[in-house]
């Protein structure tokens, strides 16, 4: 069930209470989670935190902590599957689940008590009525026994009555037919039931696959959370700037669309100004700082030389066709009439002449149009504290994903997520530079490999969707965050150079090995180009083209379209994809 009220029947709930918090692998739920914390000690509750990767790492996460715990916060993570039916729990534990990830279990829904939604029902798009997908069988079982009953009623007679007298026999003989006639209209009554159920079971499966078809995303769990602590008295700017880090993630990878990242621009800048002029303490201000401001789809250029940051964006990349010989000599072309010397261009941004930063963002957005350019300009947050340390939203948000994806053997996942987390807080400013220079080696790994790839031709038609295969294991590329930059940076720059009409109107698979010990291999479908809308049907596709096929399939990710299959089902999977979408 849905809960709107947080503050009485999500937070008052939980105070003096053990509670276990399990945090899906993701920027925006590890800065909801270090929202939680932060309003779980000003209250001294006790919590455990418990980072997972996917359903199976929230079975046994449950199943390790479950012990004196009747509490249990989901974040970013849950809310897709049966919790209930998942973990089996005992009848006193409750769930809360605060998940972005979208559509919600039915189940979960129309949960009486176990199973807590911290949202607003009527925010949600398409939720099944309650009698469309749940139907009451007790009607249909007592009225099944009544038949029985009575046909065996009627049926029952001793062979031995055969010389009773014939007046006796002609009185029993009217009711004998009612009897009969009885039996047969229950006998078409149940026909005609069990007609209405076969029918309201190929409505129900009508139903359940227009509303699971698509998977997407709803509103930033970060930023959910933050209103409550707003809502408890007890927000400011570290948690505001971590809310502010999550909805950014959302807009970055593509999980909503711009014109919902533009609606909750607004309320974000009421509360900046809110807890700007919240406190005369002028060293808490001076420290902290929150400002909004048009900003550019340039890859940490504040970080790097213009001519790199521009070279390794996604989008100023593919417009320009930086790839290519032609499309580095219309870079210098457009540093020329910016009036930025190469010299200067080829400089780390913070050591560049001052009059030429302070100029910089108008250069880009005068000249944004004719360079065909025109989305490079968006809205965006700054941190400021010091005198020195100035970061984007963005920069935290590329920052944290290379953190998270450096997985390696002495490091495990779990480090990775409390390494990220502990790069949110302005007393880790080592881990996020860190993380910022991690950042810079796997935005220069996703060029070279795209350049490489188009330059080869390795992006193939299927048809009704595009696929590209990775033929070996990748530092960067077998893990799902980092395919999925790929995934989305070859499939625009595919779009830009392909002479294919229906090129911007087809989606892209990405597949690159990830255990070769076990033959297993990652993919990730990525929605087409010319879509604004970032929903993905892939995830059902997926699910049916292994059942035709009857390849191995592994959707343990709550992102449907990441799923892991064996390398030896590949080309029959992809075979039964293509004839599924055709």
């Amino acid at each position: 069930m849905f809960i709107q009220d947080l503050r009485e029947d999500f937070y008052r709930q939980l105070v003096g209470k053990r509670i276990l918090i399990i945090v899906n692998y993701d920027i925006d739920a590890i800065c909801a989670s270090r929202i939680l914390q932060a309003l779980f000690k000003y209250d001294h509750m006790l919590y455990t935190v418990v980072p997972i990767m996917g359903i199976t790492g929230l079975k046994r996460a449950y199943g390790e902590h479950q012990g004196d715990v009747k509490y249990v916060v989901l974040v970013n993570c849950g809310g897709c599957v049966d919790i209930v039916e998942l973990l089996q729990p005992a009848e006193d534990v409750t769930f809360f689940i605060c998940d972005s990830h979208r559509p919600l279990d039915v189940c979960n829904i129309y949960s009486d008590r176990q199973v807590c939604i911290l949202g607003d029902a009527t925010l949600e798009e398409n939720i099944p009525v309650f009698e469309t997908i749940f139907y009451d069988s007790d009607g249909d079982g007592e009225g099944d026994e009544e038949d029985e009953e009575g046909e065996d009623g009627a049926s029952e007679r001793d062979p031995n009555d055969s010389g009773a007298d014939a007046g006796e026999s002609d009185r029993e003989e009217e009711p004998s037919r009612r009897q009969k006639l009885t039996n047969l209209e229950r006998h078409e009554q149940r026909i005609m039931r069990q007609r209405a159920r076969r029918h309201w079971e190929t409505e129900r499966d009508r139903i359940m696959f227009e509303y699971t078809q698509f998977s997407y995303y709803g509103r930033s769990t970060a930023l959910v959370v933050f209103e409550l602590a707003w809502k408890l008295s007890k927000d400011n700017m570290d948690l505001l700037w971590w809310a502010i880090v999550g909805i950014t993630e959302q807009l970055l990878l593509g999980k909503i669309e711009s014109g919902a990242y533009t609606l909750e621009l607004e309320q974000i800048q009421s509360h900046v100004s809110r807890l700007t002029n919240k406190t005369n303490d002028q060293h808490t201000m001076s420290a902290s700082k929150i400002c909004f401001e048009n900003d550019l789809h340039l890859v940490l250029y504040r970080h790097w030389p213009v001519t790199e940051s521009m070279r390794y964006s996604r989008y100023a990349s593919c417009q320009l066709k930086l790839w290519t010989l032609r499309g580095e000599k219309r870079l210098h072309e457009l540093l020329l009439e910016m009036g930025l010397p190469l010299v200067h261009a080829r400089q780390t941004y913070g050591a560049m002449d001052l009059v030429l930063r302070k100029e910089f963002y108008s250069m880009v957005e005068r000249l944004a149009e004719k360079y065909d350019v025109p989305d490079i300009v968006y809205g965006t947050f700054t941190l400021s504290y010091g005198y020195r340390s100035r970061y984007a939203a963005a920069d935290y948000v590329y920052a944290l994903l290379a953190i998270m994806e450096s997985v390696k053997k002495h490091k495990t996942p779990e480090d990775c997520f409390l390494e990220a987390s502990d790069a949110l807080s302005r007393q880790h400013k080592q881990l996020l530079s860190s993380g910022i220079e991690q950042a810079k080696l796997l935005h220069s790994a996703v060029f070279r490999q795209v350049q490489s790839s188009l330059e080869a031709r390795q992006v193939h038609s299927a048809g009704s969707f595009l696929y590209y295969v990775l033929q070996e294991e990748h530092a960067f590329f077998s893990y799902p965050y980092a395919l999925g930059l790929l995934a989305r940076f070859l499939l625009r720059g595919h779009v830009a150079t392909s002479k294919a009409r229906r090129a911007a109107d087809l989606p892209l698979i990405a597949t690159c090995p990830i255990d070769a010990s076990q033959g297993m291999c990652l993919l990730v479908g990525i929605a087409p180009v010319r879509e604004d809308s970032p929903r993905n049907f892939f995830g059902k596709a997926f699910e049916q083209a292994a059942q035709r096929s009857g390849a191995s399939l592994l959707q343990d990710f709550f992102e449907p379209a990441v799923v892991q299959l064996r390398q030896s089902d590949l080309t029959r999977f992809l075979d039964a994809l293509t004839a599924l979408l055709t």
